[in-house]
């Protein structure tokens, strides 16, 4: 049975890598993926983009009102199309569909890639962050952490050396605790890693 599987990690702790390695891995073999991301995520625009400076433009975004379970559908049709035009061998089915930044998608969006998985028979791998900087569970993690058949933590290290859990906002150069769980536009905020410990010495004992 093809599995839902839920890869995550701190800030910098390589998903984008890891994603596009899994993305090769299965080309290399002459199989077919298919790779998305929430539309929300204006980072790269429409790709994949690595802290490595490889990139990969998605097959299709996601928006929040979106039928993924549509999306994956239409993708999938128009590769099972193109099939049907080639010469014997076809162009492969979807052996894979890869999700970055799964932390965004809705509830009934991961709902939606589970039945992918489980119904369509194809395994869905989704890379994401569990929590945001006040360390609240993202609604697409939550759920993901919830109904996943495969969950594997992707590990990164603080300043300090110890294994990073958090991901700490700094505007301005200062770290803030406050705000809207995803950045608003013309917000220049940037994110680090962090222990429990660092993260506790920088709020000053606050958890979210």
């Amino acid at each position: 049975m093809a599995k839902l599987y839920f890869r995550y990690g701190a800030m910098n702790s390589g998903k984008s890598t890891a994603l596009l390695q899994a993305a090769f891995n299965y080309e290399e073999r002459g199989q077919r993926v298919l790779v998305a991301k929430p539309s929300v995520d204006v980072k790269g625009a429409g790709q994949v983009m690595s802290r490595l400076g490889v990139t990969r433009a998605v097959d299709f975004l996601i928006g929040a009102e979106d039928d993924v379970e549509a999306l994956f559908n239409d993708e999938a049709g128009m590769i099972a199309h193109d099939a049907l035009l080639e010469s014997v061998g076809g162009v492969p089915p979807v052996a894979c569909l890869l999700i970055d930044e799964a932390q965004f998608l809705t509830p009934e969006q991961i709902d939606g890639l589970m039945r992918i998985a489980t119904l369509r028979r194809v395994p869905v791998m989704c890379y994401g962050i569990r929590t945001d900087f006040r360390t609240r569970a993202f609604p697409g993690s939550a759920r993901l952490l919830e109904i996943a058949h495969t969950l594997e933590e992707l590990k990164t290290i603080c300043r300090c050396g110890r294994k990073a859990m958090f991901n700490g906002r700094r505007i301005d150069g200062r770290f803030v605790f406050a705000g809207d769980q995803v950045a608003i536009d013309g917000v220049e905020a940037t994110y680090e890693s962090l222990c429990s410990a660092c993260y506790l010495e920088e709020s000053g004992g606050r958890l979210g």
